[in-house]
């Protein structure tokens, strides 16, 4: 950007500014704290930002939008031409309640759906089953066969909107209900448009939600991209997630590179699996926390993009453009959403918004204000996509492609980060990927310590939470809050006892013994999924065949 000359010329103006100007005003005030760092304190911020801090050629680091390597966006027009989905999480107690939410978000202009499940259906097990007292309905939707999904969908049109499914583990038996249900309203599978998480590296890192070892888990999910690059090429067949990365404590530069690194081992999988990386590659979507530090963040987002098109290209040999273009989902962030004083987590939420639509992101979920309590009401949710709108409509934040780019500091933020995280990438590689990295524990350690040290500085009040542990009150006033009853759990119950009673039973063993001939061959276990769902099925029944054949993963056998 700048010759030689011309940069020994800024340090020479930005000595003689220090010494000068800076000087005098440090000498009689000072500054807030001895050193400042991004939020996640991986990097030391400097006081100012000059050309000579950036070392980058534009055309190769930068470039245009829709151009690799993609660091200002995927899209040559962004969201001039189109805004980002505007997604809001949904799904609790029933299939008809959680119809009902559906409906009213459509309603509110919600232009994406989003699919919560609960914890026994995300670990395979239907809601009649001992380990799921308790639970059924609580952290999402109950999806017990096909006719639940039914029910969520009821009166609406598959070919209309698109799905985003945080499911995991058990992804290919609820993918396969919404291809079954696509069929039953008659909708073509190339028009189904939507996302299944469908990414079980994380679980083993972040989460705990894992059913099968990870040999047999990979199989499930190379099966997926292969029957969805031929059925469903408008489906996204997996959300790599930082997402529960980050929540785990994870910094922005670990967030990104195990990211990635889940990633290229999935891809490696369906490579070896003798797919073409330019088949299905197309079809992947990523998954990022959106947190407190504006800047940070959209630094965080550009080299995302610019990582994997190099990723791709470099490691792959991808020749088709769509391979090297990272497309995300954004979520802001829930673990920095406070009980305390939550009518804060409104400006929290809407701070983070920014920085995903800033960042370039394809769509984006905003958290309800009271969601560290419990799952959001309809007028919290309302708030959320309220502020998306607002953001759309009244910011100006979307008018622009990449409005940051240029700023010394976001382009050597944006540098560093990339770094950091190619550095982490080399050790991930050096440990035999990311499979064995995550086997031997290495990953998760790598998170705790970061967790570990952030407590210790909330605790310690380095790091100020507002209402936390600073700028408390005494008193808070009383929060609405979305409860599910044991009667609800007792409704899905019967439901599922009526459906077990009305199907063909012969036709259900038959399809689940289907299932169980493909788990011990070569053939792609989705097709009979497919089959074994439209015959009602259960999630439990199908994840139970699985279960048998695959086993079920030990974390301390690893």
């Amino acid at each position: 950007m700048f010759d030689p000359e011309e940069l020994d010329q800024i340090r020479a103006s930005k000595a003689e500014w220090e010494e000068e100007t800076l000087s005098p005003t440090l000498e009689r005030f000072g500054e807030r704290a001895d050193e400042f760092t991004t939020d996640t304190g991986g990097t030391v911020v400097e006081r100012l930002y000059t050309p000579a801090d950036v070392d980058i050629d534009y055309r190769e680091d930068v470039g245009f939008p829709g151009e690799k390597p993609y660091t200002r966006g995927v899209y040559p027009t962004m969201h001039r031409g189109r805004l980002w989905t505007m997604r809001q999480y949904a799904g609790f107690g029933t299939a008809a309640e959680t119809n009902e939410r559906f409906r009213y978000l459509i309603d509110n202009g919600s232009s994406g759906l989003s699919l919560a499940f609960d914890l026994p259906t995300q670990m395979g097990y239907d809601s009649d089953a001992m380990m799921a007292a308790g639970e059924v309905g609580k952290s999402g939707v109950a999806i017990d066969s096909l006719h639940d999904m039914e029910t969520v969908f009821d009166g609406i049109d598959l070919g209309e909107v698109s799905t985003s499914m945080t499911i995991n583990a058990p992804a290919s038996v609820l993918l396969a209900m919404y291809v079954a249900l696509g069929d039953k309203q008659g909708v073509p599978r190339e028009q189904l448009r939507g996302t299944i998480q469908n990414d079980i590296l994380k679980e083993y890192v972040a989460r705990n939600l894992y059913i099968y070892p990870p040999e047999p888990s990979m199989r499930l999910i190379t099966d997926i991209f292969e029957f969805c690059a031929q059925e469903t090429p408008k489906f996204n067949t997996i959300s790599i997630s930082g997402y529960h990365i980050r929540e785990a404590g994870s910094t922005a530069a670990q967030e990104i590179a195990f990211t990635l690194g889940d990633g290229i081992q999935y891809v490696q999988a369906a490579v070896d699996a003798g797919l073409d990386v330019d088949e299905f590659a197309p079809q992947l979507s990523f998954f990022f926390n959106a947190h407190n530090n504006i800047l940070e963040e959209v630094a965080k987002f550009r080299a995302a993009r610019r990582m994997w098109a190099k990723i791709m290209e470099d490691r792959f040999g991808a020749e088709n453009p769509k391979s090297m273009q990272l497309k995300f989902h954004t979520q802001t962030g829930g673990s920095t959403l406070t009980a305390q004083q939550v009518e804060n987590n409104v400006v929290r939420v809407a701070y983070q918004a920014l920085a995903a639509v800033l960042g370039g992101t394809q769509s984006l979920h905003t958290n309800g204000k009271d969601e560290a309590l419990s799952l959001p009401t309809e007028k919290s949710v309302r708030t959320a996509l309220r502020t998306q709108q607002i953001l759309a409509h009244e910011s100006g934040a979307a008018d622009t492609i990449d409005p940051l780019a240029g700023s010394y500091y976001v382009e050597a933020l944006t540098d560093e980060i990339e770094d950091e995280a190619f550095d982490i990438l080399d050790d991930v590689d050096e440990r035999g990927g990311m499979l064995d990295a995550i086997k031997n524990q290495w990953v998760q350690r790598e998170i705790q310590d970061v967790a570990y040290e952030r407590q210790r500085e909330v605790e310690a009040h380095e790091r100020i939470i507002v209402g936390v542990n600073e700028y408390q009150v005494d008193e808070e006033p009383t929060v609405e809050v979305q409860e599910v009853t044991e009667e609800e759990e007792q409704t899905q119950v019967e439901s599922l006892e009526a459906v077990k009673e009305e199907r063909d039973t012969g036709a259900v063993e038959n399809a689940l013994e289907d299932v169980r001939a493909a788990a011990n061959s070569d053939e792609n276990l989705m097709p009979p999924i497919v089959e074994a769902v439209k015959a009602y099925a259960t999630v439990g029944e199908i994840c139970g065949v699985l279960r048998e054949e695959f086993g079920e993963h030990d974390p301390g056998m690893a």
